[in-house]
């Protein structure tokens, strides 16, 4: 499963470690499960950048 998220987040032009890092330090808080979808590589945004996934692709997945 891991080795599929560092592709998937290649293929979507992301650093691997840097998107991984994130997707655990949120997961780790008080992520809800609607919000799961915003950490998908494909929805995925560096923090710094846009704050929230376009949308259309988090609605497209669920």
């Amino acid at each position: 499963m891991v080795l599929s998220l560092i592709e998937s987040a290649k293929l979507n032009g992301h650093d691997p470690w840097a998107y991984l890092k994130d997707v655990f330090e949120r997961l780790l808080p008080t992520l809800k499960q609607r919000d799961l979808a915003q950490l998908l590589p494909h929805n995925w945004r560096p923090p710094g950048n846009a704050a929230t996934a376009d949308s259309a692709s988090v609605a497209a997945v669920a």
